[in-house]
């Protein structure tokens, strides 16, 4: 009798030791498992999606912006006589923050006639830089960081000219520019580039 106790108990042993090694494997494979999604799902909600693919510029452009005003400059068609065209976007919805850049080539003449045509209604103008550069200006206003670089450069290098054609501060007096939008351009003459942009924070 003793001895089918001392067994029983033996095996009760094994059994909670088997169990708590399954129950640990299983809550670490969680942990594991969780924090590759959580990482998996903030990365690509805080990263611009950069498409190369011309045709998911329509949707973007026609379904997915909705504020019409901010992108009302920007083509209705990627123009067909357009090379290295990039496009970058991101609603980034849970911080507030969305971003819409779309950068092409052109002939100089097409550049320099939309450089004279901006020119003459942007609200504000900033050579090279970026949105926290211009922002910290006298009466400056936030614009856009460089999401369509062929580098991890934010700023604009000094060649390009950034023109605002739209800003408006939806912030408080405690905290100007806290919340807002602004939309542009960006235009490079000495490399036939230009820069559509639309930002909301």
């Amino acid at each position: 009798m003793k001895r089918s106790l001392t067994t029983a108990h033996h095996l009760s042993a094994q059994f909670v030791n088997i169990v708590t090694v399954v129950i640990l494997f299983l809550g670490s494979l969680g942990v594991v498992g969780s924090g590759f999604f959580l990482r998996k799902a903030i990365s690509s909600g805080s990263q611009p999606e950069i498409v190369s693919d011309r045709s998911q510029y329509q949707d973007i452009r026609h379904k997915l912006w909705s504020n019409r005003e901010q992108i009302k400059h920007f083509p209705t068609d990627i123009p067909a006589d357009a090379s290295g065209v990039r496009v970058a976007y991101s609603s980034n919805s849970s911080e507030g923050n969305r971003f819409f850049q779309l950068r092409l080539k052109q002939s100089p003449q097409k550049i320099q006639n939309l450089l004279s045509q901006y020119r003459a209604i942007a609200k504000r103008k900033y050579q090279g830089g970026n949105t926290n550069a211009h922002a910290n200006q006298p009466n400056g206003v936030p614009t856009t960081f460089f999401h369509t670089s062929d580098s991890q450069e934010e700023s604009f290098p000094s060649s390009y000219e950034v023109l605002v054609l739209g800003a408006d501060d939806k912030g408080n007096s405690n905290f100007r520019w806290n919340h807002g939008e602004s939309f542009g351009v960006a235009i490079d003459t000495s490399t036939s580039e230009i820069i559509y942009w639309a930002e909301e924070w």
